[in-house]
């Protein structure tokens, strides 16, 4: 079974003094496989080494103290070298240093034995070194090769070594060929039921911390769509670093609250900020559902453009649908004194230059006599109502009824003749 991140795995569970030698080598800027095979080979190469007082123990009883002294000298070897690994946490020169010894020891025993039959196969424990070695993180096809070598060099010196075997009782020889026939596929087990359960564990952290990613990925890209249109995110991902477009055909829309300034000063920041998010949360639906691009917001003023950043013909009757229906929406929303708010709109087609702006904090903006225009037609226009330029009602004369006002006086562009939308017509004139 796959051990979750959050679940405990069975290595943890392990005595304390184990768990500190899996740690023994392990620096802690290692990568979580690096931390996996400085683990195994430590607990393996224990092991083998705590096995070796067996060896021992039953070559010296049996008065063979140069077998005995074989896993001895091993033990030694190996307690040297894991000090060394321990202070310097270089896995490679351990590694080599104890498969040389767990690939040699068991052949010289069933050397100083007499061969294979005499020796109880104790060259069987070699013949997991290979498989060691892969775990180790090692290239396991050396240790193959040197282990079919040494295994065949037994063969050829069978006869000669016989000749000089020791006499051990059969009894005893069966009871150590069991054990050098078990304990190498015992500790091959364990090696691998260890390296296999960390591994699942390291792949459920990865697997969580993959969709972990993926979930940040999609709240970073909900973000950024808040920021920018669509189609301006993909070009920031594709690597665009300067983003400005000249569009000769764009409508613009600026909207504000009609005595927002006195209603902000009776209001607390809580209530004034509820207000304004409830009445923009109205806007951007019906942006998004006329396929209308928002802008910005600036205080209590609203803006929105129609045909950008991708173009389309009916931008400018799409965003007098949406003018139209901002007025009715705004209309339902109450002051907390429960009088209805109004808005002044004010709207301009034609050219303006678009384009990201800054580095950080960016934001997508337009610029142009059009966006002026419109700033100007809104902030110069009669509450309640939605006032347009000229060259709007012209465009739009078919589609929509229209008034004219007088001339009005408007900031930095001087007389100008206006028109305040009166109503969208019906469906069969606007299709015509």
């Amino acid at each position: 079974m796959v051990c979750q991140p959050d679940e405990v795995s069975w290595t943890d569970r392990l005595p304390a003094v184990i768990q500190r030698l899996a740690s023994l080598g392990v620096d802690a800027e290692d990568p979580e496989d690096v931390r996996l095979d400085k683990a195994m080979l430590t607990l393996v190469a224990t092991l083998l080494a705590a096995m070796a007082f067996a060896w021992i123990a039953i070559y010296l009883a049996l008065g063979l103290p140069w077998s005995a002294a074989i896993p001895f000298a091993y033990q030694i070897c190996v307690v040297a070298s894991l000090v060394v690994f321990a202070h310097t946490k270089r896995i490679r020169s351990a590694r080599a240093v104890l498969l040389v010894l767990m690939l040699v020891l068991p052949f010289s025993l069933q050397w100083s034995l007499g061969g294979f039959a005499n020796g109880s196969a104790v060259a069987a424990w070699a013949g997991i070194t290979p498989i060691l070695a892969y775990l180790f993180g090692a290239r396991g096809r050396a240790s193959l090769v040197a282990f079919v070598v040494m295994l065949a060099v037994s063969g050829l010196f069978e006869t000669t070594l016989a000749g000089t075997a020791p006499n051990i009782a059969a009894d005893l020889r069966a009871a150590l060929f069991v054990m050098n026939l078990a304990g190498p596929s015992i500790a091959a087990f364990l090696a691998l039921l260890y390296f296999t359960t960390e591994r699942d564990r390291t792949r459920a952290a990865l697997a969580q911390e993959h969709r972990l990613l993926e979930a940040e990925q999609a709240r970073s890209e909900r973000l950024l769509l808040n920021i920018l249109p669509a189609a301006i995110a993909d070009q920031l991902r594709d690597g665009v670093t300067t983003i400005a477009e000249s569009q000769p055909d764009v409508s613009v829309l600026f909207a504000d609250i009609v005595g927002f300034t006195p209603l902000g000063e009776s209001l607390g920041a809580h209530a004034l900020v509820d207000l304004l998010n409830e009445v923009f949360v109205i806007f951007d639906d019906l942006a998004e559902a006329e396929g209308l691009e928002k802008i910005k917001t600036i205080g209590d003023a609203y803006m929105v453009v129609g045909g950008l950043p991708t173009p389309r013909a009916d931008h400018l009757v799409a965003l007098l649908d949406l003018a139209i229906a901002m007025g009715n929406a705004t209309s339902h929303v109450k002051t907390p004194g429960g009088a209805p708010l109004q808005l002044r709109i004010g709207i301009d087609a034609g050219p303006v230059v678009a384009g990201v702006i800054g580095r950080r904090k960016f934001s997508y903006d337009v610029w142009g006599d059009t966006v002026n225009t419109a700033s100007r037609m809104e902030s110069h226009g009669v509450p309640g109502r939605i006032q347009v330029t000229e060259r709007v009602a012209r465009a739009a004369s078919h589609q929509f009824d229209f008034e004219p006002r007088t001339s009005v006086e408007i900031k930095g562009k001087g007389a100008m003749k206006t028109f305040l939308l009166v109503e969208a017509r019906n469906a069969d004139a606007r299709s015509q």
